[in-house]
């Protein structure tokens, strides 16, 4: 029996009497991290992050409405003198009619969430007569976050008919491909992370729950859409609440020196209109768009100055490379359009709030430019304190500004439109203002702990009270995703706009057996482009600049161990030192050219063959792939780095038999990944000569028809969907 401080039953007759009245009786579970009233601990490590507050948030907003008798948050109990002494008291009341309930299964220590599986079943056994012996009855609902939680919380509504509702925070189909992006062989993302039993309490969870709360519908799609359990009926999109204690507009107190300091001494005219982002030093915050639709329009240098808190550093040349290659580019880029004076990027910013309030007291314009962003705080942040917004037009920035009509959206690719939306801001004076007060009203009616709780309550009505009963786990026959498409962007997927919109309903119809990738020449900013222009799905898999670069969706992730695995050997200076004295070759723009591959126009009338310029990069003693497409275009680029070397090591971090993949193509650079195993498929437009050598392999097919046409063709060729 669990037991109190003071009360032995945990006053469980005042306890009764506030949850018999009118009042709901809801129980939060949270089982690992460490979870207190005050002064958590975000951050210590990774079970400690903004799952702990938020539930903690999420209790204390519900126990405040007059239709909520009483909230318990229950998680597990540890005595570990390692931790602090406070999570090994059993009850503590964070409030009026909240209290967090801890329940001891497993060895005293704190351990980390990996490692708690074993445990689940105790816990849950101990929650069940926490519930029958301390409270005496059911709670009206049960709320599980995390994967964890959920294993208890289906155990728990299974076995008392108590109805489910759950947020998974994180999810472990999507963490896979995170963690295959950094180089983790699938074995040891089993070993250390437990993924496969994880996946399982996930796919249970979503069978039993009556309802899964998503922050976005961007992550019910992209995220939830993975699962085979996936029931849209069931999803409900409330975003979190944001702090408005915290977050608020300028009242009058003065700033905090420390934070002018910071940023003014970087500035020539520090009263200027701030324009100001706030993000980590990550690739996929296009961090360095923004200074490029900075240094690109003069008059918007002259209208305000720009700001980018970009995390915290001591030496840029100690950080990981990820975070040094963007603050480098930063600097890079401030340094070519001669931004000194008008940009400040400080080591550290000591209060987000008071960073956002010093923005807000200049007239500026808080930007979000990243090529993706699954929900968007820092904006809903902004927004509290004051300032209007421009957001990329991808995932949780669309909803919030819908809702709060306080800023702009703009494609995060198109450098002049960011420009110019920022302009438009701070010129309008009128437009500013209105912005100012929409968001500030917009966020205290939708996005407010007050707000999210009313919305939670409305929907967990039409569930209260009827007896869950759980449905069937409906799976399929296979296994999770085991077959793959792969297509080029220019020669197999772009020039037929009909073929390719039943191409993509195709692909959008198949998505739970059937993983989606685009393989192109293309860097990563141009390939979304075109994905986004042509409305193709948006592909699970983006290999770009012909191999080079691995990323992975929904948030674009960067395989980083392949970016390791083809810098072997790697000398891009040496290497263009020689082909730049060749005649007939030009370096092509700089927008074509990546850390690893080497882009130039090539004159088949006055360059040397390809043969010679290998044999000259051979006498180098360089060792590098050298691509020619369409008679016209020459591409370098490491040796253990092609199209047909990324997919293979794509389709192997998936999981998935190389004679189940269909990959297109009809360009030179397409050869290698349509040889060997895979079904392949030629389309009718194909560039003839440079693939004039595969006609003779028997595992590929020629299409009749062009572009998606083409693909469409094989699927039915192969019965790609019923082998």
């Amino acid at each position: 029996m669990m037991e109190t401080k003071g009360d032995p039953r945990g006053g469980l007759s005042e306890f009764m009497t506030e949850t018999t009245g009118k009042g709901r009786y809801l129980l939060l579970i949270s089982v690992h991290g460490l979870i207190r009233g005050e002064n958590l601990e975000l951050g210590r490590d990774p079970d400690t992050g903004g799952q702990t507050l938020y539930v903690v948030e999420l209790a204390r907003a519900l126990a405040k409405r007059p239709d909520v008798a009483r909230v318990d948050l229950m998680t597990r109990l540890v005595r570990d003198p390692s931790v602090s002494a406070d999570y090994a008291e059993p009850i503590e009341e964070i409030g009026e009619g909240v209290r967090i309930v801890r329940i001891e299964a497993g060895p005293d220590a704190y351990l980390r969430k990996e490692d708690l599986w074993d445990h689940l079943d105790s816990f849950s056994d101990a929650a069940a007569i926490y519930l029958q012996e301390t409270v005496g009855r059911m709670p009206d609902i049960i709320h599980s976050h995390y994967a964890d939680a959920g294993y208890v919380g289906t155990r728990l509504s299974h076995r008392f008919g108590v109805p489910l509702m759950h947020t998974g925070h994180s999810l472990g189909r999507v963490k896979r491909l995170r963690l295959l992006a950094s180089g983790l062989s699938n074995d040891e993302i089993e070993a250390r992370y437990a993924m496969s039993r994880r996946v399982e309490a996930e796919e249970a969870t979503l069978a039993t729950a009556e309802l899964v709360i998503a922050s976005t519908r961007n992550e019910v799609v992209e995220q939830y859409g993975l699962y085979d359990c996936y029931h849209p009926a069931h999803m409900a999109v409330v975003p979190p609440g944001t702090d408005l204690m915290r977050f608020h507009a300028p009242d009058g107190t003065a700033i905090r020196p420390e934070d002018t300091g910071r940023v003014g001494r970087f500035l020539d005219d520090p009263a200027k209109p701030m324009i100001l982002a706030i993000a980590r030093a990550d690739e996929r915050k296009n961090l360095g768009a923004l200074v490029v639709a900075y240094g690109e329009n003069e008059a918007l240098q002259e209208r305000g100055n720009l700001v980018i808190a970009a995390g915290t550093r001591e030496d840029i040349r100690q950080m990981e490379e990820g975070a040094a290659n963007v603050l480098t580019e930063l600097l890079y880029l401030v340094d070519t359009y001669d931004l000194y004076g008008k940009v400040a990027y400080p080591k550290t910013v000591v209060s987000v709030p008071e960073a956002y309030r010093l923005a807000a007291t200049t007239g500026g314009v808080f930007v979000n430019p990243a090529l993706t962003e699954p929900f968007g705080l820092t904006i809903l942040e902004a927004a509290a304190c004051g300032l209007p917004i421009v957001a990329t037009n991808d995932g949780g920035p669309t909803d919030i500004l819908a809702n709060c009509e306080n800023g702009l959206l703009v494609d995060p690719l198109d450098t002049a439109a960011i420009g110019e939306a920022i302009q438009t801001i701070l010129e309008d004076k009128a437009m500013h203002a209105r912005m100012r007060e929409n968001g500030l009203v917009g966020v205290a009616r939708h996005y407010s702990w007050d707000a999210h709780a009313e919305s939670y309550m409305q929907r967990i009505k039409p569930i209260v009270g009827a007896a869950a009963t759980p449905r069937p786990a409906v799976r399929r026959a296979k296994i999770y995703r085991d077959r793959a498409i792969f297509s080029d962007i220019d020669q197999s997927l772009l020039g037929d706009r009909e073929s390719l919109a039943a191409l993509s309903e195709v692909v959008a119809g198949n998505r739970r057996s059937t993983a989606f990738g685009i393989i192109t020449g293309r860097p990563l900013d141009a390939a979304l482009r075109a994905i986004r222009a042509n409305k193709i799905p948006m592909p699970d898999i983006l290999i770009t600049a012909l191999g080079t670069e691995i990323h992975y969706a929904p948030d674009l992730i960067a395989d980083d161990w392949w970016a390791r695995h083809i810098d072997h050997h790697w000398e891009r200076k040496a290497i263009q030192r020689v082909l730049d004295e060749l005649p007939g070759l030009e370096l092509q723009p700089r927008e074509f050219q990546s850390r690893y591959k080497i882009s130039y126009y090539i004159d088949p009338q006055h360059a040397p063959c390809l043969e010679d310029i290998q044999a000259l990069i051979y006498q180098g003693e360089f060792n590098v792939n050298m691509i020619l497409s369409f008679g016209q275009y020459l591409d370098v680029t490491p040796a253990r780095a092609s199209k047909g070397l990324a997919l293979r090591y794509a389709v192997e971090q998936l999981g998935i038999a190389f004679d189940n993949v269909l990959v297109a193509g009809g360009s030179g650079a397409d050869e290698d990944m349509m040889r060997g195993n895979a079904l392949a498929v030629v389309v009718a437009n194909r560039h003839n000569e440079e693939l004039s050598s595969l006609t003779d392999t028997t595992r590929i097919y020629f299409a009749t028809r062009e572009y998606a046409g083409g693909i469409l063709e094989a699927i039915d060729h192969y019965d790609f969907f019923g082998r």
